[in-house]
């Protein structure tokens, strides 16, 4: 009898927040923290919510990549990913509501497998389609550039 995957799941995380700036996030049986910069008033134990954000949308870039790579059946080996944004910290420092705070993001994929050029740009552009950050940055206005090269 063949299993039938959901179609639809829900993401659960909590957290206790034991100050302004740190939240002890769990998320199924792993427990990472998010803070501020000591700069900001944090204490500096995990990356900010905005780094975190960031950081997500290159795990997310891999992991599709690679899906989206073995449907192609395109050898992209590694990847070392790059990440670069343009962030408006104005509403974040409540000096005024920002639409659009993080304006752009560029990625640069570096592959270190047999696929050429243009068989990364076909993976990039099937990773554009399926990858959940890389749409949650562009519906929300966000400038998003990623750039697939060979290592």
């Amino acid at each position: 009898m063949a299993i039938t995957m959901k179609t639809t799941v829900k993401l659960r995380a909590s957290a206790d927040c034991p100050s302004h700036s740190r939240a002890e996030v769990k998320v199924r049986d792993l427990a990472f923290t998010i803070d501020e910069p000591a700069a900001r008033g944090g204490t500096n134990l995990g990356p900010a919510p905005t780094d975190t954000a960031l950081a997500a949308f290159i795990g997310c870039v891999n992991v599709i990549g690679h899906k989206c790579a073995k449907s192609l059946s395109v050898d992209i080996g590694h990847l070392s990913i790059d990440a670069e944004c343009e962030f408006d910290r104005r509403g974040v420092t409540l000096e005024e509501e920002i639409d659009v705070p993080f304006k752009s993001v560029t990625l640069t994929v570096r592959a270190d497998g047999s696929a050429d050029e243009a068989a990364l740009v076909a993976v990039g552009r099937e990773v554009e389609r399926f990858c959940p950050l890389s749409k949650l940055f562009r519906m929300a206005g966000t400038d998003v550039e990623v750039r697939w090269q060979k290592a």
